[in-house]
């Protein structure tokens, strides 16, 4: 094969949640670029309106609540059926609820923060990968955090005491990592791999308004620059297309080095 067909994704199906986002947007851009159809789901089309204005018909809006089976097995199966198959997902929603310091949080916080970080995740991979093995298999890439690797550096968070990374968020992304290695092995045989990303400091231009912080978090990378959302786009597309095709069960860390020297 040549080199450069290796990444690329002309004819593939593949769904995003949230792609509309931070990070969700770059990875759908550039999943377009090599030339997959990009299906976004989400429950905000406005958003996806406005984020996507004017862009090509290979990127399709689809309706779906990541905290609901249902709605998300409404949406898998509406994919393979306008598409014709389902190649790829990348599980990059998520929903979270913090209301105190980390030694207080409430019930419910925990258990919404769970669901909406680790089990909609296993929601997503259940719905898909029945419809991928139709396809012939495919690849499922699972977005997690270098705070399900690391604990937090608090010293940072001196300042900004409200940015406080929270604990039942990084136990829950430890459990994306987890989640991409059973599945890996589980679904291998199907023709289906399962990896993970842990993005680093990849924080939004609202957070980046906030100077100090964001000196703090340069300083803990050894790039010395927090991460651009452009960062993340290589890492989406080679874990999808046939330049990975055995790679799986690996987590593949995009964090400008912070987790390196931890």
């Amino acid at each position: 094969m040549e080199f450069m067909k290796l990444f690329d994704l002309t004819g593939r199906n593949v769904a995003i949640t949230a792609g509309h986002s931070h990070l969700g947007k770059a990875m759908s851009q550039a999943l377009i670029d090599f030339g997959a159809t990009v299906f976004i789901l989400s429950r905000d089309e406005e958003k996806f309106n406005n984020v996507f204005s004017g862009n090509t018909r290979k990127l399709i809006f689809q309706e779906c609540d990541i905290s609901s089976s249902k709605s998300i097995q409404n949406a898998m199966q509406q994919i393979y059926r306008t598409g014709g198959s389902l190649d790829g997902l990348i599980n990059n929603a998520n929903y979270t609820k913090t209301d105190s310091h980390p030694l207080a949080l409430s019930d419910e916080s925990w258990t919404v923060t769970m669901d909406g970080v680790l089990n909609s995740i296993y929601r997503c991979v259940r719905e898909a990968t029945p419809l991928m093995e139709k396809s012939g298999g495919g690849s499922v890439v699972n977005i997690s955090s270098m705070y399900g690797l690391i604990s937090p550096d608090f010293r940072i968070y001196s300042d900004n005491p409200e940015m406080i990374n929270p604990p039942h968020y990084g136990a829950a992304k430890a459990g994306v990592i987890q989640m991409g290695r059973y599945f890996s092995e589980l679904l291998g045989e199907k023709g289906i791999r399962v990896n993970t990303i842990s993005p680093g400091a990849f924080p939004t231009k609202i957070i980046q308004q906030k100077k100090i912080f964001i000196q703090n978090l340069e300083k803990k990378t050894a790039l010395g620059r927090i991460g651009s959302p452009d960062d993340i786009q290589g890492a989406a597309v080679y874990l999808i297309s046939d330049a990975s095709s055995y790679v799986t069960g690996h987590n593949l860390v995009v964090d400008g080095g912070w987790t390196a020297s931890r």
